[in-house]
């Protein structure tokens, strides 16, 4: 961990963005603005952002897209946690191209989740040829996550997909206070096997969210990256899937 503080603006103070706020001084970062009242998507100014050299959003999807595009046209690169809304995601690169500054999205920020679709992708390709297992996600989440399925299952599925070349069904439980957890069943008439990633804590996707926000201020070219582009940069030697 670097000994320099890192300044950030956090951009939503629900459950993400205190989870954030509580673990940002055990990781060497500064929060120098937290902005709440974004659930419209608009009114984000350089003045608002203070002097943070990266923004970190989690809010709700509606509001998204507008909070990047905003972060970005003031030149301040942003962390986006928010699901639900990459049927807009042209816009923000868009939006990236226009800045030249850089962004970075993704569904989960837990290291455990990008093994978890590194294991889904080589098991898939490995089943391929063998029809008789059949395939599903099951995903769980607290009553509060509005989009489902998850932007974590669905890029499970998507992997599953690329190396079974065919469809993945998913599942979607919303009950209690679960942070998340994800399942991947593959069912043969005599067996069965089960891949599961169970978030603990929700200071897990906290810490991922900040790993992910230094990297990106230590002045990244222009473009929208992914988690697995940060794990790919960071140790190019690990089983991740650079994607572009």
């Amino acid at each position: 961990m670097s000994d320099i503080p890192l300044r950030v603006a956090l951009v939503g103070m629900g459950r993400m963005g205190r989870a954030l706020d509580a673990l940002a001084g055990d990781r060497s970062v500064q929060v120098v603005a937290r902005i709440d009242d974004v659930a419209a998507g608009t009114g984000i100014t350089r003045a608002l952002l203070g002097t943070a050299q990266v923004a970190i959003e989690f809010t709700e999807p509606d509001a998204a897209v507008a909070n990047a595009v905003s972060c970005l046209q003031v030149g301040c690169p942003i962390v986006i946690g928010t699901t639900g809304w990459d049927a807009r995601r042209h816009e923000v690169i868009d939006a990236v191209q226009r800045s030249q500054c850089a962004a970075l999205w993704s569904p989960n920020f837990s290291l455990g989740v990008q093994l978890f679709l590194a294991i889904a992708e080589a098991a898939a390709h490995r089943l391929r040829a063998f029809s008789a297992f059949d395939t599903h996600i099951v995903e769980t989440h607290h009553v509060g996550k509005r989009d489902a399925p998850s932007g974590t299952a669905i890029a499970i599925a998507d992997t599953l997909e690329r190396g079974l070349a065919r469809r993945v069904p998913i599942s979607s439980v919303r009950v209690g206070a679960v942070p998340g957890t994800h399942e991947v069943i593959l069912d043969a008439p005599f067996e069965q096997i089960r891949l599961v990633h169970t978030a603990r804590d929700r200071r897990v996707f906290a810490d991922g969210a900040l790993t992910a926000a230094r990297w990106l201020a230590s002045h990244r070219a222009p473009a929208l990256y992914s988690m697995q582009d940060m794990l790919a940069d960071i140790s190019p030697d690990t089983p991740f899937t650079k994607q572009s």
